[in-house]
């Protein structure tokens, strides 16, 4: 007999979406984190934004639980007063050559099921954001911003309410699984062994060194790659109020803006192969930043751009370049009973946290 029903490696925005499904759905949940707080690395740096879900290819993970992952959100937050604001947002063409790429992004929306898309034109884009610089734009009225902290501050209240607990400062060390459960040691200032009937890999840029720790599962490890983003802040009053974001490129969504409650603007991320887990903010792409935001901002002030942080993405695949959907493994695929692996799971991982507890809690259930 295990020692407890479930245990999640990590303790980011995903894993405990994870272990709150799984909690509220009646199993015993232990969430343990190498780190002496939840949250404190991907989840803690990205934008804080909601996707809407248009950017991604029909019937993928990252569409259909971005979709869903979106209305949770909005339902979760606003009876427990987190903040979760659909301030919306513009995708921009800033030239005539642009639009078809609009068109394209408009039809995947569409294709995903993403609610109230419609493409403006310059004119009606600027009864709006009068200092955009857009011959077009999609207008995404459920695109928003959130208190991610506040929101993980949640998924562990309902952890714990529900009877699970989270355990601080306790490194994953090995898995094996015996007479029927997960025998898994930790290390840490306390280290212990403890059984589990299932056993979840939610540890985001560690998820390769964790799954190699996993006896038998040495097969079906894909390679990590860090992709790494800068932001830097825009010390002045910029004129948005919504988010706005230039055409995707092949890598990344764009430098694009958000803006904050005080009228300043934080501009990011761009992305780069990392190969370390590097936090330092490149002080060198201030003109980069620059030359990409006057495309759609003319008027931004090169010498107010101040570096703010920088984000790491747990991606695979060959490239960052290339389109790789969430993989999340189960024991069809590994033959592992009782042993969920996530992999890759970037953007739009915090918009998809609660669709993915849902998914994981139904596939066990």
């Amino acid at each position: 007999m295990a020692d407890i029903d479930v245990c999640i490696i990590g303790a980011g925005i995903v894993g405990l979406g994870v272990g709150r499904a799984l909690a509220l759905g009646g199993q015993s949940v232990i969430v343990l984190e190498k780190n002496h707080g939840f949250g404190e690395e991907t989840s803690s740096r990205n934008s804080e934004v909601i996707h809407a879900g248009m950017y991604y290819p029909k019937d993928t993970l990252k569409a259909r639980f971005c979709v869903r992952g979106n209305r949770m959100i909005y339902e979760y937050c606003a009876p427990r007063g987190i903040m979760a604001n659909p301030i919306t947002k513009f995708i921009v063409a800033t030239n005539d050559n642009e639009i078809k790429g609009l068109e394209a992004i408009l039809q995947k929306g569409n294709d995903n099921g993403v609610p109230d898309l419609e493409i403006w034109d310059g004119a009606r884009v600027k009864t709006l954001e009068p200092a955009l610089n857009a011959v077009a734009a999609i207008y995404s009225p459920t695109s928003g911003i959130v208190d991610s902290h506040s929101m993980m501050l949640g998924f562990l209240g309902d952890i714990e309410d529900s009877g699970g607990f989270l355990v601080k400062g306790t490194p994953f060390e090995h898995a094996e699984r015996k007479d029927g459960v997960w025998h898994i040691k930790t290390g840490g200032e306390s280290p212990t062994e403890i059984t589990a009937n299932t056993l979840i890999l939610s540890a985001g840029l560690w998820s390769e060194e964790v799954a190699k720790r996993v006896v038998g599962l040495e097969n079906f490890v894909p390679k990590m790659r860090y992709g790494k983003g800068n932001y830097f802040r825009y010390m002045g009053k910029a004129p948005f109020s919504r988010l706005i974001y230039p055409l995707p490129t092949s890598t990344a969504l764009g430098i694009h803006l958000t803006p904050d409650a005080a009228g300043h603007a934080r501009f990011g991320p761009d992305m780069e192969e990392s190969q370390t887990i590097d936090y330092q903010v490149d002080e060198n792409k201030r003109d980069k930043f620059a030359n990409s935001i006057r495309q759609y901002w003319s008027q931004v002030d090169e010498k107010l751009l101040s570096p703010d942080y920088a984000g790491i993405r747990p991606k695979i695949g060959n490239s960052l370049h290339d389109f790789e959907d969430f993989r999340i493994l189960f024991s069809d695929t590994h033959s592992l009973d009782g042993l969920v692996c996530l992999f890759g799971i970037d953007s739009p991982g915090l918009t998809s946290s609660m669709a993915i507890g849902e998914y994981i809690a139904e596939k066990l259930r």
